[in-house]
């Protein structure tokens, strides 16, 4: 054990230290040098952003008001586990589970899956909430939304969560000013040290870094990134902070695949209680100890990752089927018998007695449920009819948005016809989404020229598509609004149908609907449009497994082009059959497979640390 001369002696050394870095701290270096005349402007602008984070917590609390929870700590209230018995949830009165477990141990890291509308981040959003009785000492952290913009640095951001460490500064420095030897001080010292408070800067800026965030970005003001990148701020504060229970609601969603793979490597290494809903099976692969699955209004239990998860339930289905099977024959078989011979002779009518108490006790003791399938659906792109190449010709394109910005792109030329399946990967920022709008005539290009075949329709997917929606409208209202051609009602729900919205979804306002099943109804109005070329952009955000799956198919049996933006490896695995890289203001094509790019993306992490 250090002495007590040692310890004051490192004290005043890092009291010192910190003198000397006080005028770098954050609100000391605030804005001091704004533009003049643009206050009024900021104020206007934080003003709007205020009353936008009011809604969205206005709306977040008639969320809670509809939603009823019920449960039971089944764990001791001082431990780092979290079980809950008799967990019961409602929303708008339907019940989402019922008279279920939920198990969180520490240390394990536990993917939570189901089908689009079960539940899944209305459980998230109760456990952030503390609307089940988790002990106290069990610190909760919900990631739901992007960070609001602000005057505040990105790095400014991530450091301030941590308000333990600065109360913590803050009660040093008041205590170093009054009286430099208490023993409070050398305790505060040694907590600071716990919390590697003089690396604090260090540690928040390599997780922005991480996830994509250069070293002129992270000095950057908050109110000049878009919501995807405040939205990764957001994302590295819960990373930053290391809370006890960590919720992560498709994480993934605004991240490239070099910010994935970071992402996914950082996770793994998570000592504490983390629980993930993710669309990604390769991501619920790389990441989980463990997989939750809601299924039948029910949390099912399985150890390992996704692929683990599939095969065990594979296994355990099969035996139950032939469980179920067996239980049944012999159900059969006795009934049969007790109708045949139950009014026969002596011997034969006891038998029967003795066959129909058998046939009771099995009945009492609880029969084995027949398998039930979650519900398969399967999308569908109707045919486009052929256009003879070239569709579309990029001849000699240059593009940057203004022209003090440097360019994105720089004499592009390609070509792309009805057999193009390519998927576009590279960093954020490398002009994706931007070649996509393009492609489609958003944007017009600084140089060169895009030439279009006269016939060709071209239908983009891409994040923003639900901000459409009409949200006051059922899906059945909105889908016969938009193409009133097709007159019957009948029809229409079977169009719907097929994209999984079926029954109570199509007529309840969209507003109510999950995330999931509103990227469906864009997905169902996409495919009417009846394109040539599909450009799909993070088409998978919010959709479950199972639809991806279906969403993969129905790209493969499409008779049109598709280019692809996507962070979800396995879709890119399953449906293109090129890969081009954006990046360095140009279009080079990779000559191996996605799982080959991620392996190179994740030797460039090992470099860079």
């Amino acid at each position: 054990m250090p002495s007590d001369l040692a310890k004051k002696k490192a004290a005043k050394k890092k009291q010192a230290a910190k003198a000397r870095q006080r005028p770098k701290k954050p609100e000391e270096v605030n804005g001091d040098g704004d533009r003049p005349g643009s206050q009024e402007n900021d104020t206007s602008e934080i003003n709007g952003v205020a009353s936008l984070t009011q809604e969205l917590d206005e709306f977040e609390l008639k969320k809670m008001e509809a939603r009823a929870v019920t449960g039971v700590l089944a764990s001791h209230p001082n431990s780092t586990d979290v079980h809950i018995s008799s967990l019961s949830l409602t929303f708008h009165g339907q019940e989402l589970l019922s008279d279920t477990c939920l198990e969180l141990n520490s240390g394990r890291r536990y993917g939570l899956i189901g089908l689009n509308g079960t539940g899944k981040s209305m459980l998230l959003s109760a456990i952030g909430h503390r609307e089940v009785p988790i002990p106290e000492h069990i610190d909760i952290y919900h990631l739901t939304r992007e960070m609001a913009p602000s005057e505040k640095t990105a790095l400014q951001c991530v450091m301030e969560v941590d308000s333990e460490r600065i109360q913590l500064e803050k009660e040093a420095e008041r205590l170093a000013h009054e009286d430099s030897e208490c023993e409070k001080l050398m305790e505060l010292y040694e907590r600071l040290e716990e919390l590697d408070a003089d690396k604090a800067e260090m540690r928040a800026s390599r997780i922005l870094h991480g996830l994509g965030f250069s070293a002129a970005m992270q000095r950057k003001k908050l109110k000049d990134f878009s919501g995807g990148w405040r939205m990764r701020v957001a994302l590295a504060r819960a990373l930053y902070l290391k809370p006890f229970m960590l919720l992560l609601d498709e994480p993934t969603n605004h991240l490239d695949l070099d910010a994935c793979v970071w992402l996914e490597e950082e996770l793994k290494e998570f000592k504490r209680i983390l629980v993930l809903i993710s669309h990604s099976q390769d991501f619920l692969n790389g990441v989980c100890t463990n997989i939750i699955h809601l299924h039948q209004r029910k949390l099912k239990y399985y150890t390992g990752n996704y692929d683990q998860y599939v095969k065990t339930r594979e296994e355990m289905e099969e035996n139950q089927m032939k469980r179920y099977n067996w239980e049944q024959d012999q159900m059969a078989h006795m009934k049969n018998y007790v109708a045949r011979f139950g009014h026969g002779s002596a011997k034969l009518a006891r038998q029967a007695q003795s066959k129909e108490k058998t046939l009771q006790k099995m009945v009492a003791s609880g029969l084995t449920e027949r398998v039930v399938n979650d519900k398969t659906l399967s999308f569908y792109f109707p045919p486009c009819g052929k256009i003879p190449p070239p569709v579309i010709m990029v001849q000699n394109v240059s593009f940057r948005y203004s022209d003090d910005l440097p360019f994105i792109y720089k004499n592009l030329e390609f070509g792309i016809d009805l057999d193009t399946r390519v998927a576009l990967v590279g960093p954020n920022g490398a002009g994706k989404s931007t070649l996509l709008k393009l492609l489609t005539g958003e944007l017009l290009p600084s140089d060169g020229m895009i030439r279009k075949h006269s016939h060709v329709k071209i239908g983009r997917y891409h994040q923003h598509l639900t901000e459409q929606l009409e949200l006051d409208l059922s899906p059945l209202e909105y889908m016969m609004k938009c193409y009133p051609e097709i007159k019957e009602k009948e029809e229409m729900r079977k169009i719907i149908g097929r994209y999984g919205l079926t029954g109570k979804q199509q007529v309840s306002p969209i507003r109510n609907l999950s995330d999931g099943q509103k990227c469906r109804v864009c997905f169902a109005w996409l495919a009417w449009q009846n394109p040539h070329m599909l450009f799909l952009d993070e088409p998978t955000n919010h959709l479950d497994i199972e639809t991806i799956d279906a969403l993969a198919d129905a790209i493969n049996e499409f008779e049109g082009g598709m280019m692809l933006v996507s962070h979800d490896f396995r879709l890119i695995q399953q449906v293109a059959q090129e890969i081009w890289v954006c990046e360095k203001q140009t279009i080079t094509k990779w000559n191996r497979d996605i799982l080959a790019y991620k392996e190179h993306l994740k030797s460039k992490i090992d470099k860079s640390a």
